[in-house]
């Protein structure tokens, strides 16, 4: 089978990558800031299910330095960059987002070239295609592009719209034969493997930990990683995966309201303290000024999200699972490793 380098293998989307990858008898290289962090991975991946971690290895590189990428990526087939900084608040600088998500993904994308590499999978996101678009009433694809003076836009939208600009003007430009192709999820849910996760899992953790009596009007679109981490693999080796670009959603966009009300119904004991109303916006506008966590939120309010992801279903038989599925599991995931406390009694 194929040699496939992973960046970011300690983090949530890349752990389940390099799951599948495994499974599937690859070869798999993981990139890690740390190799302190080795074990604390492979935990992680018997956590997941792995039988087999001996054709897993490690390698030391960070996206702000040049340093370790071509060594990492020498010998490769395919590389999945996953890494990129995503914080749980809005940094003072946006440059200390953007800076290591664009120059990071240039750096895995030349050592890749160099180094003869079939295909590069990126992980984008939803947020260089849907933000600072205004007003809107049609579902967003795979041909918008976030408007960066747009209203709104924060610096993790522009860190992913800027990078993934970077990575397609590389390859019309510099690539030589390295072909291209884009990942672009929604908010990631699904099973958490160790303490590295998304900021869309510490929602989740949030609601079912009850820690507001109230959320804000807010929509928007949800993916389980294990499917975000097949349709990476599918876009590896697909030849109609070359220079796409891959909306990953599972179904309509669902509201705080709604997730915590799946947490109620499914989870049982352990869901009665979600959550039962939410905030009005001009309560949630107010508290954005006052509480960092929700700072974030107030361009979202009352936002339009909708998307369609018919192209990775049409194109790579892609079938995702549901939105109540990848809740749930999130959730399952949260208690079984004690992220959350159960509630007793």
């Amino acid at each position: 089978m194929s040699e496939v380098l992973v960046t970011g293998g300690s983090g949530f989307i890349g752990a389940h990558a390099v799951l599948q990858l495994l499974a599937a008898g690859h070869r798999v290289r993981a990139t890690l800031r740390d190799l302190d962090r080795r074990n604390e991975v492979l935990a992680m991946l018997r956590r997941g299910g792995a039988i087999d971690t001996g054709p897993l290895s490690f390698h030391a590189a960070d996206l702000t330095r040049d340093e370790g990428w071509l060594a990492a990526v020498d010998g490769c087939d395919y590389v999945l960059h996953i890494a990129s900084p995503l914080p749980a608040s809005v940094p003072k600088d946006e440059n200390a987002l953007i800076v290591p998500a664009r120059d990071g993904t240039l750096r895995v994308l030349r050592a890749a070239r160099d180094a003869g590499v079939r295909r590069v999978v990126v992980t984008s996101s939803f947020a260089a295609i849907g933000y600072g678009h205004g007003a809107r009433r049609r579902p967003f694809d795979e041909t918008d592009w976030s408007h960066l003076d747009g209203p709104g836009v924060q610096p993790y939208p522009k860190s992913k719209t800027l990078a993934e600009r970077a990575a397609w003007d590389f390859i019309a430009t510099d690539g030589g034969a390295l072909e291209l192709a884009t990942v672009n999820p929604v908010a990631v849910l699904g099973p958490v493997l160790g303490p590295d996760f998304s900021t869309s899992i510490t929602m989740v953790q949030a609601l079912l930990s009850g820690q507001a009596p109230a959320v804000p009007r807010i929509n928007f679109g949800l993916v389980d990683v294990r499917d975000v981490a097949d349709l990476h693999l599918r876009a590896m080796t697909t030849q109609a995966a070359k220079g796409e670009r891959f909306l990953a959603m599972a179904g309509r966009s669902v509201s705080l309201l709604e997730i915590a009300q799946v947490l109620r119904a499914r989870m049982g004991a352990a869901g009665r303290r979600a959550p039962r109303r939410e905030l009005p916006d001009w309560l949630a506008r107010l508290l954005g000024l006052a509480v960092p966590q929700l700072r974030a939120v107030r361009p979202l309010l009352g936002r339009y999200c909708e998307a369609s992801a018919d192209k990775a279903r049409r194109l790579l038989g892609w079938s995702p699972r549901s939105n109540e599925d990848a809740i749930v599991a999130t959730a399952e995931s949260l208690l079984e490793l004690g992220i959350v406390k159960r509630e007793i009694g």
